[in-house]
């Protein structure tokens, strides 16, 4: 795509979200019920899509995964952009108001950012997701795919499209660059007269291109170098389950859990049995964990910093819940972290003290997702610390208007 194709799509979008921001609640929610409806109606055909380009994909490992679409991964979809169209309307929210001694009245409302540019790798359910939470808030989707799933994702947008034009709403409202070269992506991150915020949903390739070229305001969908700290006061057979469930029910995103600590009072007992319930994952354990499990390998520096996106983990043992925190403030990354414990005075203190977007107490960290935590579906999660932290859903993709109502005041 030429930079005046870019440039022309760009002005589309621009004029859309115009209009699309002072749609109806009743219009904005038929439109994600027209598309829900569609992903059901004509699966087939977007498995078939979806599977040429699986098949032409050369890697594997966690990009296979993340392209693939299975029919439960549609059906996903279609559940997500339902709980999102049930969800009540962000726009035009009163978020607080007060009257001021001068009889002024005074309040602040919510109203849509305009347009939300996402960049982001594979992953063909991002594109119904964020059109999903952009529409229902009153938001214009421009959306950069890769060219792994360039055919998916445009199958996927002409059903928003189409529901668009069926209520009324400019199809522009959600709109695919077609061009997945690296200039038109750098040109993208460029368009400040177009994009009111940029969302990068991928490796650190994209984050670093983001961080270099990106001239719009962004929210970094950082990496998830989550941890489990499993306390002297855990109940062993939770914290079993657990680590299991976080570690390899998904183990290619970015809430799977990469690092386990231990407390090494319950480590002669836990370790063992934790390799033995994860015979397919490598363990790469720092010398008290492999004086314990001789199948593991010696865990580097680099170990405890990666992000795996794969069935390796590593293991550490700790000897107090200091020394666990000073761990993850250390090389966490701001995702999500947690604590195994059955210690209310252990588990607040993890709370309180864990510097992240999310920490959880007895549960997965695979819980930390906008569908799971009743979003319906997330543009990303944050893990920086200015708009928004954490799954970004639908009131995370608002900003707030002062309005002030007078009868004639002068200062």
């Amino acid at each position: 795509m030429m930079t005046s194709e870019l440039e022309a799509q760009g002005r589309a979008v621009r004029d859309a979200s115009t209009v699309l921001g002072q749609a109806s609640n009743e219009q904005r929610r038929a439109v994600l019920g027209h598309v829900a409806d569609r992903l059901e109606e004509v699966r087939d055909e977007l498995l078939a899509v979806n599977e040429s380009e699986v098949a032409a994909y050369q890697e594997s490992g966690p990009g296979r995964d993340r392209l693939t679409l299975t029919p439960a991964r549609v059906s996903a979809m279609a559940s997500a952009l339902r709980e999102i169209a049930d969800a009540p309307d962000p726009l035009f929210e009163t978020v607080d108001h007060d009257t001021r001694p001068n009889g002024l009245r005074v309040e602040r409302l919510r109203v849509p950012l305009g347009v939300i540019g996402v960049v982001y790798e594979n992953r063909p359910n991002v594109t119904s997701d964020v059109a999903g939470l952009c529409v229902r808030s009153g938001n214009a989707a421009y959306l950069r795919g890769s060219s792994s799933a360039m055919a998916t994702n445009a199958f996927i947008v002409s059903l928003w499209r189409d529901a668009l034009e069926k209520e009324g709403l400019p199809a522009d409202a959600v709109a695919l660059v077609r061009d997945p070269s690296h200039e038109t992506a750098t040109a993208f991150m460029q368009m400040t007269n177009v994009l009111d915020c940029l969302i990068p949903r991928g490796g650190p390739s994209l984050i670093a291109a983001m961080r270099e070229h990106a001239r719009v305001p962004y929210v970094l969908d950082g990496d998830g170098n989550c941890h489990i700290y499993v306390d002297e006061f855990a109940d062993l057979t939770k914290a079993l389950a657990i680590v299991r469930n976080a570690k390899t029910s998904r183990p290619g995103v970015c809430n799977a859990a990469e690092t386990v600590l231990v407390h090494r009072s319950v480590a002669n007992e836990f370790l063992p049995a934790m390799a033995t319930s994860m015979p397919e994952v490598e363990l790469r354990a720092d010398p008290a964990a492999r004086a314990i499990v001789s199948g593991a390998t010696a865990a580097t520096e680099e170990d405890f910093k990666n992000e795996f996106l794969d069935l390796i983990l590593a293991v550490k043992v700790v000897g107090s819940l200091d020394e666990a925190v000073a761990h993850v403030a250390r090389y966490g990354t701001g995702h999500s972290e947690a604590i195994i414990t059955e210690n209310e005075a252990n588990a607040e203190a993890w709370v309180r003290r864990v510097d992240a977007a999310a920490v959880v107490v007895n549960a997965s960290t695979r819980f930390i997702d906008g569908g799971e935590l009743g979003l319906g579906g997330e543009v990303g999660i944050s893990t920086q610390k200015l708009h928004a932290r954490g799954p970004m859903g639908l009131r995370e993709l608002t900003c707030l208007k002062w309005v002030v109502r007078g009868e004639g005041q002068i200062r």
